[in-house]
């Protein structure tokens, strides 16, 4: 399909720099199984789930990804945002600017915290080694690290304090994403209580989010354009409790496009999951027939993203375009800190 299909005018001014607070008091714009839009918030969700359903949120937790190094003593500035693990050592980053790296490079930190461009790879990426491994170097990417915002919002203000807190979602309990899975970010202790009360379970997978999920399409057609995988865990206790719902007409509720991907990826074609954990670079777009997720709490997304085609395919191009403008007109704050829509998807 034409990448331009997927495009659409959004005024600077929507793009949240802060999220909510609280955090389920964001907008949510509803789209009916018809195509129906219903302007609500986040904490109205129970009101348009039902007992029996599940909702499956992505517990990935944000590490601190993104490192100011020098090349060397007296090099110059290098930005590293580290997207994915490859071994207790090393991973895979963005360096900026790139075109300065070679293999062998060292990258100083900070005193007594290096590290060393292992290998050049395709558009500005490397893999970096570290001296250290496992928890030393969880504590001091945790130490010298800082929260790797979107452009979007840091070139528009400095990463602070507040977004160590603003940037995890409560259900983060697994390390290792470059970015938030942005959906999980409206839930409050509150509000999860009050779909427990309402008869909606619950139960989660994991999917560290990297390149697959943000990095920007540079294809003019989707046909061309290459996901980069991710890695996804689904255990055999999720999968039973959401096999289990299904059985009983309960309908799966993805908490984000991390969390659809990933049961996606896992499930086959009647829609029954089984434990998984390996790599997933799923592509979806619309004529995708899905198989197990059938509604779906997402944030509004950037144009031509592989995000608003996911969505696309989940409601509906004309549908989705119609709400995005909408959403526009009715002053709903965009991408990771802003407000949500909530998908059913068509019968």
């Amino acid at each position: 399909m034409d990448v331009s299909l997927f495009d659409f005018d959004l005024p600077e001014d929507r793009i949240a720099l802060r999220p909510a607070s609280p955090r389920d008091s964001a907008k949510m714009l509803v789209v009916q199984p018809d195509g129906t839009l219903i302007h609500a918030h986040v904490r109205d969700l129970p009101d348009y789930l039902r007992a029996g359903d599940v909702l499956v949120a992505n517990d990935s937790r944000v590490i601190a990804a993104r490192l100011h190094a020098r090349r060397g003593p007296d090099g110059p500035a290098i930005e590293l945002l580290l997207h994915k693990r490859i071994s207790t050592d090393r991973f895979f980053a963005l360096a900026r600017p790139a075109r300065k790296l070679s293999a062998g490079d060292e990258l100083i930190i900070s005193d007594g915290f290096v590290a060393r461009v292992v290998a050049r790879r395709e558009a500005g990426e490397m893999e970096i080694a570290f001296p250290v491994g496992g928890k030393e170097l969880d504590a001091a990417i945790a130490q010298f690290g800082e929260m790797p915002l979107p452009p979007y919002i840091a070139r528009r203000r400095p990463t602070d304090a507040q977004d160590a807190c603003d940037y995890q979602t409560v259900f983060a309990s697994h390390a290792g994403s470059a970015a938030a899975p942005t959906a999980g970010l409206h839930f409050t202790p509150e509000l999860l209580n009050r779909l427990a009360a309402a008869g909606i379970g619950r139960t989660q997978v994991t999917l560290h989010v990297g390149l697959g999920t943000f990095l920007p399409m540079n294809a003019d057609d989707t046909s061309k354009h290459k996901m980069h995988s991710e890695w996804l865990q689904l255990s055999t206790e999720s999968a039973d409790i959401i096999n289990t719902a299904r059985a009983a007409k309960g309908r799966v509720v993805a908490v984000g496009t991390t969390s659809l991907r990933t049961l996606e990826t896992v499930a086959v074609a009647d829609g029954t999951l089984h434990a998984l954990e390996g790599e997933t670079d799923i592509f979806i777009t619309p004529g995708y027939a899905f198989k197990a997720v059938d509604v779906l709490l997402t944030n509004f997304h950037l144009p031509r993203s592989t995000l608003f085609m996911l969505v696309c395919a989940f409601a509906g191009l004309d549908t989705m375009k119609r709400a995005y403008t909408e959403a526009i007109a009715m002053d709903y704050r965009f991408y990771s800190y802003g407000d949500a829509c909530l998908l059913f998807r068509p019968a």
